[in-house]
């Protein structure tokens, strides 16, 4: 039987500790979907298809990851692909409270007894977010290392040419 599992986020920017979490995660599982989420209650940086493509530029590495891109609730689209586990990066404790509360939720939206899987974030990224890498760059300041390479180059592009 096939292990199939889902990274989901808005990835807007993809970080390294989004990698990190996506390339551990592939190793643990048969197929995994990294699910790029529209957020409407956030004002993305990069549009859908920008986060699509640097998504897949970065994890092209990774020969069983596929990217996809939903609109409304996770459990939603995991009932609708039958997912066996839904994968979650932790950072601090902080993220931990968030999660659980999400992950009990989710196991009550859940149809076929999807799980929920923690796992802890490389203690080199625990500090990083995309709101945080956001902040950062708009202010000119240096993200080097804390994004996948080609993630680094399309951000200065963006803030460039804002």
């Amino acid at each position: 039987m096939k292990r199939t599992a889902i990274y989901a986020g808005s990835f807007d920017p993809i970080t390294s500790g989004h990698l990190d979490i996506i390339e551990r995660a592939a190793n643990m599982f048969d197929s995994l979907t990294v699910g790029i989420a529209v957020n409407s209650s956030k004002t993305p940086l990069f549009t859908l298809d920008e986060r699509k493509h640097i998504v897949s530029k970065v994890t092209e590495h990774i020969p069983n990851v596929e990217i996809d891109v939903f609109d409304g609730l996770l459990a939603e689209y995991v009932n609708n692909h039958d997912f066996e586990a839904v994968v979650r990066g932790l950072r601090a404790t902080t993220d931990f409270e968030y999660e659980i509360q999400m992950a009990q939720m989710n196991a009550r939206l859940y149809t076929g007894g999807t799980e929920t899987v923690f796992l802890m974030t490389d203690p080199r990224y625990s500090f990083i977010s995309s709101s945080l890498i956001k902040e950062v760059v708009s202010y000119g300041g240096d993200v080097n290392g804390l994004l996948p390479d080609y993630a680094n180059e399309m951000i200065k592009t963006k803030v460039d040419n804002q």
